[in-house]
């Protein structure tokens, strides 16, 4: 399958398809990518921080990620950039390229989009949760498109809103199989949670 180039943004955080976003932007090589990515109607990649800073070098990263389109932005009262995106499709990072001003560029290759596998009758229940719980979230989720009846997208949600490790968000996002994806989330969301500190 043929390489293509995408800006890289890393962050503390995992992307699934189909899911939201909100990112505050100051430093100048995320505003002009956005403003590429504007310009061209383009996507730019969000992946995992295993090891470093957000605004530094980000010395390691996970090589599974989900490209990000704009769909949404504001100037903020602060001064940052409020941009809100929704996450398009998974790929695996190949070559890493770091630019001049500090935007790293990957050569990726987009992993095929989930099959669409209906919900197993003894997970329906989580659909029906989430449908409670997703407009109690907030705005977050206005440009998130529904698929209650999709194990992929009632996986990828979850594993939105469980108060996951990022590293076991990641292990999730790289799961091909939809329906495996959903019998991990629906094991997790079973833990107890984790004790408070005295």
């Amino acid at each position: 399958m043929p390489l293509s180039t995408l800006p890289l943004f890393p962050l503390h955080t995992v992307l699934f398809p189909g899911g939201p976003l909100a990112l505050r932007l100051f430093e100048p090589r995320y505003l002009d990518m956005v403003r590429r990515c504007l310009r061209e109607q383009g996507e730019f990649g969000v992946v995992l921080i295993i090891e470093g800073e957000e605004a530094g070098s980000a010395a390691s990263i996970a090589t599974i990620g989900t490209s990000a389109r704009l769909v949404d932005f504001d100037p903020l009262p602060d001064g940052l950039l409020g941009i809100t995106c929704v996450g398009v499709r998974r790929f695996r990072l190949h070559r890493r390229t770091r630019l001049p001003d500090g935007l790293n560029v990957g050569e990726v290759e987009f992993l095929p989009a989930d099959e669409v596998r209906p919900l197993p009758p003894e997970l329906e229940h989580l659909a029906e949760l989430l449908r409670e719980v997703l407009p109690k979230i907030g705005r977050g989720y206005a440009h998130v498109d529904s698929g209650y009846d999709s194990a992929g997208w009632v996986a990828d949600r979850w594993a939105e809103v469980l108060p996951l490790e990022p590293g076991e968000k990641l292990q999730l996002l790289t799961l091909d199989d939809p329906l495996t994806r959903l019998a991990q989330v629906a094991a997790w969301s079973g833990r107890e949670p984790p004790a408070a500190d005295e």
